[in-house]
Protein backbone atom coordinates (compact mmCIF):
# COMPACT_ATOMS: atom_id res chain seq x y z
CA UNK A 1 0.00 0.00 0.00
CA UNK A 2 2.80 2.47 0.33
CA UNK A 3 4.07 2.25 -2.90
CA UNK A 4 0.70 2.36 -4.42
CA UNK A 5 0.35 5.44 -2.13
CA UNK A 6 3.23 7.18 -3.05
CA UNK A 7 2.37 6.58 -7.06
CA UNK A 8 -1.15 7.71 -6.52
CA UNK A 9 -0.09 10.95 -5.17
CA UNK A 10 2.41 11.89 -7.75
CA UNK A 11 -0.42 11.29 -10.53
CA UNK A 12 -2.92 13.08 -8.84
CA UNK A 13 -1.02 15.91 -7.91
CA UNK A 14 0.45 15.87 -11.98
CA UNK A 15 -3.44 15.58 -12.87
CA UNK A 16 -5.00 18.56 -10.85
CA UNK A 17 -2.20 20.87 -11.49
CA UNK A 18 -2.10 20.50 -15.22
CA UNK A 19 -5.63 21.56 -15.76
CA UNK A 20 -6.68 18.79 -18.25
CA UNK A 21 -9.79 17.43 -18.21
CA UNK A 22 -9.27 14.29 -19.26
CA UNK A 23 -7.43 11.37 -17.07
CA UNK A 24 -6.54 9.09 -18.98
CA UNK A 25 -3.02 10.06 -19.81
CA UNK A 26 -2.06 9.84 -15.91
CA UNK A 27 -3.50 6.68 -16.01
CA UNK A 28 -1.80 3.98 -17.55
CA UNK A 29 0.44 3.83 -14.49
CA UNK A 30 -1.89 3.10 -12.01
CA UNK A 31 -3.91 0.38 -13.66
CA UNK A 32 -2.11 -2.39 -12.61
CA UNK A 33 -1.84 -1.72 -8.61
CA UNK A 34 -5.70 -0.24 -9.05
CA UNK A 35 -6.95 -3.82 -10.08
CA UNK A 36 -6.12 -5.45 -7.14
CA UNK A 37 -8.10 -3.18 -4.69
CA UNK A 38 -11.52 -2.70 -3.93
CA UNK A 39 -13.77 0.34 -4.34
CA UNK A 40 -13.47 1.44 -1.06
CA UNK A 41 -10.29 0.85 -0.74
CA UNK A 42 -9.38 3.44 -4.04
CA UNK A 43 -11.52 5.69 -1.66
CA UNK A 44 -9.31 5.33 1.72
CA UNK A 45 -6.54 5.75 -0.45
CA UNK A 46 -7.76 8.69 -2.47
CA UNK A 47 -8.60 10.47 0.99
CA UNK A 48 -5.05 10.03 2.23
CA UNK A 49 -3.71 11.54 -0.89
CA UNK A 50 -5.67 14.52 -0.62
CA UNK A 51 -4.91 15.49 2.80
CA UNK A 52 -1.10 14.96 1.79
CA UNK A 53 -1.93 17.54 -1.43
CA UNK A 54 -3.64 20.18 0.78
CA UNK A 55 -0.69 20.62 3.15
CA UNK A 56 0.65 23.54 1.17
CA UNK A 57 -1.49 25.03 -0.66
CA UNK A 58 -3.29 28.09 -0.35
CA UNK A 59 -7.61 28.29 -0.02
CA UNK A 60 -8.24 29.12 -3.92
CA UNK A 61 -6.33 26.56 -5.28
CA UNK A 62 -7.35 24.16 -2.13
CA UNK A 63 -11.15 24.36 -3.67
CA UNK A 64 -10.16 23.92 -7.21
CA UNK A 65 -8.09 20.84 -6.42
CA UNK A 66 -11.17 19.27 -4.55
CA UNK A 67 -13.16 20.15 -7.90
CA UNK A 68 -10.56 18.31 -10.27
CA UNK A 69 -9.87 15.54 -7.39
CA UNK A 70 -13.53 14.18 -8.14
CA UNK A 71 -13.59 13.60 -11.79
CA UNK A 72 -10.33 11.78 -10.78
CA UNK A 73 -11.28 9.48 -8.25
CA UNK A 74 -14.78 8.67 -10.62
CA UNK A 75 -12.16 7.11 -12.99
CA UNK A 76 -9.97 5.17 -10.41
CA UNK A 77 -12.86 3.58 -8.41
CA UNK A 78 -13.67 2.17 -12.56
CA UNK A 79 -10.27 0.66 -12.60
CA UNK A 80 -10.52 -0.74 -9.41
CA UNK A 81 -11.24 -4.29 -8.99
CA UNK A 82 -15.15 -5.39 -10.07
CA UNK A 83 -17.85 -7.25 -7.80
CA UNK A 84 -20.15 -9.35 -9.09
CA UNK A 85 -22.63 -7.03 -6.93
CA UNK A 86 -23.31 -4.23 -9.41
CA UNK A 87 -26.11 -2.25 -7.06
CA UNK A 88 -23.64 -1.99 -4.13
CA UNK A 89 -20.85 -0.75 -6.63
CA UNK A 90 -23.46 1.77 -7.52
CA UNK A 91 -23.87 2.63 -4.54
CA UNK A 92 -20.58 3.27 -3.04
CA UNK A 93 -19.72 5.79 -6.12
CA UNK A 94 -23.03 7.58 -5.28
CA UNK A 95 -21.87 7.56 -1.62
CA UNK A 96 -18.40 8.74 -3.08
CA UNK A 97 -20.04 11.57 -4.80
CA UNK A 98 -21.90 12.71 -2.16
CA UNK A 99 -18.72 12.61 0.58
CA UNK A 100 -17.03 14.06 -1.71
CA UNK A 101 -18.94 17.26 -2.50
CA UNK A 102 -19.89 17.37 1.30
CA UNK A 103 -15.77 17.53 2.08
CA UNK A 104 -15.68 20.35 -0.34
CA UNK A 105 -18.44 22.38 0.37
CA UNK A 106 -17.23 21.73 4.20
CA UNK A 107 -13.79 23.08 3.14
CA UNK A 108 -14.87 25.67 1.25
CA UNK A 109 -17.71 27.42 4.11
CA UNK A 110 -13.87 26.81 6.42
CA UNK A 111 -11.43 28.59 4.11
CA UNK A 112 -14.96 31.78 3.71
CA UNK A 113 -14.96 31.47 7.19
CA UNK A 114 -11.19 32.04 8.12
CA UNK A 115 -11.19 34.54 5.25
CA UNK A 116 -14.33 36.71 7.27
CA UNK A 117 -11.74 36.79 10.46
CA UNK A 118 -8.98 38.17 8.63
CA UNK A 119 -11.23 40.81 6.83
CA UNK A 120 -12.32 41.97 10.08
CA UNK A 121 -9.25 42.09 12.14
CA UNK A 122 -8.13 45.38 13.21
CA UNK A 123 -5.23 45.20 11.98
CA UNK A 124 -4.31 45.64 8.22
CA UNK A 125 -3.12 42.52 6.37
CA UNK A 126 -0.91 41.47 3.69
CA UNK A 127 1.06 38.44 2.48
CA UNK A 128 3.47 38.67 -0.31
CA UNK A 129 4.58 36.03 -2.29
CA UNK A 130 8.16 34.96 -2.65
CA UNK A 131 8.35 36.46 -6.40
CA UNK A 132 6.80 40.04 -4.27
CA UNK A 133 3.38 40.18 -5.08
CA UNK A 134 0.78 40.76 -2.98
CA UNK A 135 -1.45 37.74 -3.27
CA UNK A 136 -4.26 38.78 -0.03
CA UNK A 137 -4.87 41.81 1.78
CA UNK A 138 -7.59 42.45 4.13
CA UNK A 139 -10.39 45.59 4.60
CA UNK A 140 -8.48 47.23 7.31
CA UNK A 141 -5.04 47.51 4.96
CA UNK A 142 -6.53 49.38 1.90
CA UNK A 143 -8.61 52.01 4.70
CA UNK A 144 -4.60 52.70 6.02
CA UNK A 145 -3.34 52.66 2.51
CA UNK A 146 -6.67 54.71 1.25
CA UNK A 147 -6.67 51.99 -1.76
CA UNK A 148 -9.58 49.59 -2.37
CA UNK A 149 -8.89 46.51 -1.37
CA UNK A 150 -8.74 44.55 -4.80
CA UNK A 151 -6.95 47.35 -6.56
CA UNK A 152 -3.84 46.26 -4.71
CA UNK A 153 -4.24 42.40 -5.27
CA UNK A 154 -1.28 41.11 -7.36
CA UNK A 155 0.89 44.23 -7.06
CA UNK A 156 4.52 44.36 -5.94
CA UNK A 157 5.63 46.96 -3.09
CA UNK A 158 7.40 48.81 -5.52
CA UNK A 159 3.96 49.24 -7.78
CA UNK A 160 1.33 50.48 -4.91
CA UNK A 161 3.95 52.97 -3.99
CA UNK A 162 3.86 54.77 -7.83
CA UNK A 163 -0.11 54.55 -7.11
CA UNK A 164 -1.56 57.60 -8.35
CA UNK A 165 -3.92 57.62 -5.17
CA UNK A 166 -1.34 57.00 -2.40
CA UNK A 167 -0.73 60.43 -0.31
CA UNK A 168 2.90 61.50 -0.12
CA UNK A 169 3.17 60.52 3.29
CA UNK A 170 1.98 57.06 3.25
CA UNK A 171 4.70 56.61 0.33
CA UNK A 172 7.27 57.84 2.03
CA UNK A 173 6.65 55.06 4.69
CA UNK A 174 6.28 52.48 1.99
CA UNK A 175 9.79 52.90 0.86
CA UNK A 176 10.86 53.06 4.32
CA UNK A 177 9.25 49.91 5.47
CA UNK A 178 10.18 48.58 1.59
CA UNK A 179 13.84 49.03 2.86
CA UNK A 180 13.83 48.27 6.38
CA UNK A 181 11.82 44.80 6.01
CA UNK A 182 12.01 43.79 2.57
CA UNK A 183 15.93 44.69 1.90
CA UNK A 184 17.26 44.35 5.72
CA UNK A 185 14.47 41.96 6.77
CA UNK A 186 13.64 43.50 10.29
CA UNK A 187 11.38 41.80 12.29
CA UNK A 188 9.24 45.14 13.37
CA UNK A 189 8.60 48.83 12.47
CA UNK A 190 7.34 52.10 14.15
CA UNK A 191 6.20 54.77 11.82
CA UNK A 192 4.29 57.83 12.35
CA UNK A 193 2.26 59.41 9.23
CA UNK A 194 1.64 62.98 8.37
CA UNK A 195 -1.68 63.17 10.27
CA UNK A 196 0.38 61.91 13.63
CA UNK A 197 -0.89 58.78 13.53
CA UNK A 198 1.50 55.88 15.35
CA UNK A 199 1.84 52.14 13.43
CA UNK A 200 3.47 49.17 14.63
CA UNK A 201 4.40 47.49 11.42
CA UNK A 202 5.84 43.41 11.69
CA UNK A 203 6.88 40.41 9.58
CA UNK A 204 7.18 37.65 9.55
CA UNK A 205 9.90 35.12 7.51
CA UNK A 206 9.04 32.39 8.82
CA UNK A 207 10.01 28.93 6.93
CA UNK A 208 6.46 27.66 7.59
CA UNK A 209 5.32 30.71 4.93
CA UNK A 210 7.40 28.74 2.13
CA UNK A 211 9.21 31.81 1.12
CA UNK A 212 6.27 34.04 1.92
CA UNK A 213 6.55 37.61 3.72
CA UNK A 214 3.44 37.94 6.07
CA UNK A 215 2.89 41.46 7.45
CA UNK A 216 0.30 42.86 9.88
CA UNK A 217 -0.42 46.95 11.02
CA UNK A 218 -1.75 47.85 13.51
CA UNK A 219 -3.00 51.49 14.39
CA UNK A 220 -1.49 52.06 17.91
CA UNK A 221 -2.16 55.69 18.38
CA UNK A 222 -4.40 55.11 21.09
CA UNK A 223 -1.91 53.33 23.26
CA UNK A 224 0.74 55.38 22.54
CA UNK A 225 -1.52 58.49 24.01
CA UNK A 226 -1.86 56.40 27.05
CA UNK A 227 1.73 55.66 27.13
CA UNK A 228 2.14 59.57 26.89
CA UNK A 229 0.15 60.16 29.66
CA UNK A 230 1.48 57.99 31.98
CA UNK A 231 5.01 59.33 31.09
CA UNK A 232 3.75 62.94 31.63
CA UNK A 233 2.13 62.10 35.09
CA UNK A 234 5.61 60.70 35.90
CA UNK A 235 7.22 63.72 35.07
CA UNK A 236 5.23 66.01 36.72
CA UNK A 237 4.92 63.95 40.00
CA UNK A 238 9.01 63.89 39.65
CA UNK A 239 8.70 67.81 39.38
CA UNK A 240 6.22 68.02 42.65
CA UNK A 241 8.98 66.52 44.52
CA UNK A 242 11.67 68.47 43.09
CA UNK A 243 9.80 71.68 43.88
CA UNK A 244 8.78 70.66 47.10
CA UNK A 245 12.34 70.35 48.24
CA UNK A 246 13.67 73.31 46.86
CA UNK A 247 10.43 75.92 47.35
CA UNK A 248 11.63 77.03 50.31
CA UNK A 249 15.42 76.81 50.07
CA UNK A 250 15.27 78.92 47.11
CA UNK A 251 12.15 81.67 48.07
CA UNK A 252 12.99 82.31 51.56
CA UNK A 253 16.74 83.51 51.11
CA UNK A 254 15.42 85.56 48.14
CA UNK A 255 12.72 87.15 50.45
CA UNK A 256 15.64 88.25 52.73
CA UNK A 257 17.45 89.84 49.89
CA UNK A 258 14.81 91.95 48.80
CA UNK A 259 14.06 92.96 51.93
CA UNK A 260 17.44 94.15 53.05
CA UNK A 261 17.95 95.69 49.48
CA UNK A 262 14.82 97.81 49.94
CA UNK A 263 16.45 98.95 53.15
CA UNK A 264 19.59 100.40 51.24
CA UNK A 265 17.72 102.01 48.37
CA UNK A 266 17.88 105.04 50.28
CA UNK A 267 21.85 104.86 50.62
CA UNK A 268 21.72 103.89 46.94
CA UNK A 269 20.16 107.07 46.31
CA UNK A 270 22.41 108.76 47.78
CA UNK A 271 25.12 107.62 45.83
CA UNK A 272 23.16 107.40 42.42
CA UNK A 273 23.24 103.45 42.20
CA UNK A 274 19.18 103.85 42.36
CA UNK A 275 18.80 101.65 38.80
CA UNK A 276 20.94 98.99 40.53
CA UNK A 277 18.63 98.28 43.38
CA UNK A 278 15.52 98.37 40.71
CA UNK A 279 17.47 95.64 38.48
CA UNK A 280 18.22 93.50 41.44
CA UNK A 281 14.28 94.04 42.57
CA UNK A 282 13.24 93.25 39.16
CA UNK A 283 15.15 90.14 39.21
CA UNK A 284 14.10 88.83 42.59
CA UNK A 285 10.33 89.22 41.65
CA UNK A 286 11.30 87.30 37.89
CA UNK A 287 12.77 84.65 39.60
CA UNK A 288 10.02 84.51 42.41
CA UNK A 289 7.54 84.43 39.32
CA UNK A 290 9.37 81.41 38.02
CA UNK A 291 9.61 79.86 40.90
CA UNK A 292 5.73 80.13 41.46
CA UNK A 293 5.01 78.66 38.02
CA UNK A 294 7.78 76.26 38.78
CA UNK A 295 5.45 75.36 41.79
CA UNK A 296 2.25 75.81 39.91
CA UNK A 297 3.34 73.81 37.26
CA UNK A 298 3.91 70.89 39.55
CA UNK A 299 0.72 70.62 41.84
CA UNK A 300 -1.79 73.52 40.55
CA UNK A 301 -4.87 74.04 43.47
CA UNK A 302 -7.78 72.08 42.52
CA UNK A 303 -10.76 73.31 40.55
CA UNK A 304 -13.37 75.92 42.22
CA UNK A 305 -15.86 75.34 39.77
CA UNK A 306 -18.74 77.41 38.91
CA UNK A 307 -21.50 77.92 36.18
CA UNK A 308 -19.59 79.77 33.34
CA UNK A 309 -21.42 81.14 29.93
CA UNK A 310 -18.29 79.82 27.55
CA UNK A 311 -19.07 82.99 25.18
CA UNK A 312 -18.52 85.55 27.82
CA UNK A 313 -15.25 83.66 28.44
CA UNK A 314 -13.97 83.71 24.77
CA UNK A 315 -14.84 87.30 24.69
CA UNK A 316 -12.76 88.20 27.56
CA UNK A 317 -9.79 86.61 26.31
CA UNK A 318 -10.29 88.07 22.93
CA UNK A 319 -10.21 91.85 24.59
CA UNK A 320 -7.29 91.60 26.63
CA UNK A 321 -5.28 90.30 23.60
CA UNK A 322 -6.61 92.54 21.00
CA UNK A 323 -4.26 95.29 21.10
CA UNK A 324 -1.20 93.32 21.42
CA UNK A 325 -2.20 91.36 18.32
CA UNK A 326 -2.83 94.24 16.37
CA UNK A 327 0.87 95.38 17.58
CA UNK A 328 2.28 92.49 16.17
CA UNK A 329 0.96 92.45 12.91
CA UNK A 330 -2.11 89.50 13.84
CA UNK A 331 -5.94 89.76 13.86
CA UNK A 332 -7.76 87.80 16.63
CA UNK A 333 -10.89 86.08 15.01
CA UNK A 334 -13.89 84.78 17.56
CA UNK A 335 -15.91 82.50 15.87
CA UNK A 336 -19.79 81.35 16.37
CA UNK A 337 -21.00 80.42 19.85
CA UNK A 338 -23.42 79.92 21.38
CA UNK A 339 -24.76 81.88 23.70
CA UNK A 340 -27.05 79.22 25.58
CA UNK A 341 -23.79 76.97 26.29
CA UNK A 342 -22.35 76.83 29.69
CA UNK A 343 -19.86 74.63 31.24
CA UNK A 344 -18.42 74.26 35.21
CA UNK A 345 -15.12 75.65 35.31
CA UNK A 346 -12.73 77.31 37.73
CA UNK A 347 -12.56 80.51 35.63
CA UNK A 348 -9.36 81.67 36.46
CA UNK A 349 -7.44 78.28 35.79
CA UNK A 350 -9.26 78.05 31.92
CA UNK A 351 -8.33 81.56 31.58
CA UNK A 352 -4.78 80.84 32.27
CA UNK A 353 -4.72 77.61 30.04
CA UNK A 354 -6.49 80.31 26.67
CA UNK A 355 -4.03 83.09 27.81
CA UNK A 356 -1.12 81.16 27.62
CA UNK A 357 -2.27 79.29 24.17
CA UNK A 358 -3.03 83.16 22.55
CA UNK A 359 0.15 84.56 24.10
CA UNK A 360 1.92 81.79 22.18
CA UNK A 361 -0.03 81.86 19.13
CA UNK A 362 0.69 85.91 18.66
CA UNK A 363 4.38 85.21 19.44
CA UNK A 364 5.02 82.38 17.25
CA UNK A 365 3.20 84.36 14.70
CA UNK A 366 5.05 87.70 14.78
CA UNK A 367 8.24 85.66 14.86
CA UNK A 368 7.67 84.89 11.22
CA UNK A 369 8.46 88.16 8.90
CA UNK A 370 6.22 89.41 6.49
CA UNK A 371 3.36 87.24 7.11
CA UNK A 372 -0.27 87.92 8.39
CA UNK A 373 -0.84 86.31 11.00
CA UNK A 374 -4.04 85.30 11.72
CA UNK A 375 -5.37 83.61 15.43
CA UNK A 376 -9.15 82.29 15.48
CA UNK A 377 -11.02 80.76 18.41
CA UNK A 378 -14.28 79.20 18.19
CA UNK A 379 -16.50 76.79 20.45
CA UNK A 380 -18.91 73.82 19.75
CA UNK A 381 -20.69 71.07 21.85
CA UNK A 382 -19.84 67.59 20.93
CA UNK A 383 -22.07 65.60 22.59
CA UNK A 384 -21.68 66.23 26.54
CA UNK A 385 -18.48 67.91 25.75
CA UNK A 386 -17.62 71.71 24.84
CA UNK A 387 -14.50 72.02 22.51
CA UNK A 388 -12.42 74.83 22.39
CA UNK A 389 -10.43 75.51 19.29
CA UNK A 390 -7.55 78.16 19.52
CA UNK A 391 -6.02 78.08 15.94
CA UNK A 392 -3.40 79.63 14.13
CA UNK A 393 -1.63 80.23 11.20
CA UNK A 394 1.69 80.33 12.44
CA UNK A 395 5.20 78.29 11.12
CA UNK A 396 3.49 74.92 13.01
CA UNK A 397 5.54 72.30 14.42
CA UNK A 398 7.07 68.66 13.24
CA UNK A 399 6.05 65.83 15.13
CA UNK A 400 9.43 65.68 17.02
CA UNK A 401 8.44 68.91 18.45
CA UNK A 402 4.77 67.83 18.76
CA UNK A 403 5.22 64.66 20.74
CA UNK A 404 7.53 66.82 23.14
CA UNK A 405 5.07 69.34 23.50
CA UNK A 406 3.68 69.22 26.83
CA UNK A 407 6.86 67.88 28.44
CA UNK A 408 8.25 70.25 31.85
CA UNK A 409 10.91 72.58 30.84
CA UNK A 410 11.04 71.50 26.76
CA UNK A 411 10.50 75.09 24.80
CA UNK A 412 11.58 75.98 21.44
CA UNK A 413 11.88 79.85 22.68
CA UNK A 414 14.86 81.18 23.95
CA UNK A 415 13.88 83.01 27.31
CA UNK A 416 10.84 80.23 27.64
CA UNK A 417 10.88 77.93 31.11
CA UNK A 418 9.04 75.38 29.04
CA UNK A 419 6.03 75.23 32.31
CA UNK A 420 3.58 76.67 30.06
CA UNK A 421 1.78 74.40 28.15
CA UNK A 422 2.86 71.66 30.64
CA UNK A 423 0.65 73.63 33.67
CA UNK A 424 -2.16 73.88 30.78
CA UNK A 425 -2.44 70.23 30.57
CA UNK A 426 -2.39 69.67 34.26
CA UNK A 427 -5.35 71.96 34.82
CA UNK A 428 -7.21 70.73 32.20
CA UNK A 429 -6.99 66.96 33.04
CA UNK A 430 -7.77 68.57 36.36
CA UNK A 431 -11.04 69.25 34.96
CA UNK A 432 -11.84 66.05 33.89
CA UNK A 433 -11.36 67.05 29.86
CA UNK A 434 -8.16 66.60 27.29
CA UNK A 435 -6.48 68.68 24.92
CA UNK A 436 -5.06 67.19 21.68
CA UNK A 437 -2.51 69.49 19.19
CA UNK A 438 -2.19 68.93 15.33
CA UNK A 439 0.53 70.76 13.40
CA UNK A 440 2.58 71.04 10.35
CA UNK A 441 5.69 72.72 9.11
CA UNK A 442 4.06 75.73 7.53
CA UNK A 443 0.67 75.31 7.69
CA UNK A 444 -0.21 76.74 11.54
CA UNK A 445 -1.47 75.04 14.96
CA UNK A 446 -4.67 74.17 16.28
CA UNK A 447 -5.12 73.52 19.99
CA UNK A 448 -8.23 71.93 20.87
CA UNK A 449 -9.48 71.95 24.16
CA UNK A 450 -12.50 69.12 25.15
CA UNK A 451 -13.71 70.17 28.77
CA UNK A 452 -17.05 68.08 29.91
CA UNK A 453 -20.49 70.41 30.55
CA UNK A 454 -21.32 68.91 33.84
Amino acid sequence: MPDIQSSYLQVLRDFVRSGSEDCRPYMDGLKPELHSLLPEDVITLHEKCMLRLLEDVNSTDADLYYKRSFLFLTEMVLLSRKREDVDRRDILIAHLKDKILNNANSFRTMSSKYENVLQHMDSGIALFDPEGFLSFANVKLGQFLGLPRKSMIGKTLYELIRMRKISKGMRRLLIKLHREMFLYRLPFQEVIDEKGQHFLVTAKYDEELDGDILISVKDVTDFKRIEQSAYYNDKLAMLGKIAASIAHEIRNPLTSIRGFIQLLQPELHKLGKQDYAEIILSEIDRANDIIFEFLNSSKPTAPVKEKVQISSLIKEIVLLFQSEAVLKGCDIQLGDSDPNLYVWVDVKQIKQVLLNLVKNAIEVISGVPGSYGLIRIRTMQVENQVWIYVEDNGAGMDQKTLSKLFDPFFTTKQDGTGLGLSVCYRIIKNHGGVIHVESEVGEGTSFRIQLPLN
